[in-house]
């Protein structure tokens, strides 16, 4: 399953609704699978958006002190 391409909020949102669906538990086998699989993407994603987003201010920093 490929995960959409959500904005960092967005993705965190549909992270949170898979938690609810997840607690209540009310889901088949298969279909809480994918869900799992898909919040691992988004979670992915999510990790990935930190990184980049902590080494632009690291480098934003960085080139001010040259400065």
């Amino acid at each position: 399953m490929e995960t959409p391409n959500y904005s960092y909020s967005k993705a965190l949102e549909r992270i949170e609704e898979i938690l609810g669906i997840l607690e209540v538990g009310d889901k088949g086998m298969d279909e809480l699978s994918e869900l799992v699989k898909e919040a691992s993407g988004l979670v992915k994603k999510c990790k990935s958006k930190l990184r980049m987003t902590e080494e632009e201010i690291a480098k934003a920093f960085d080139e001010g002190k040259e400065g």
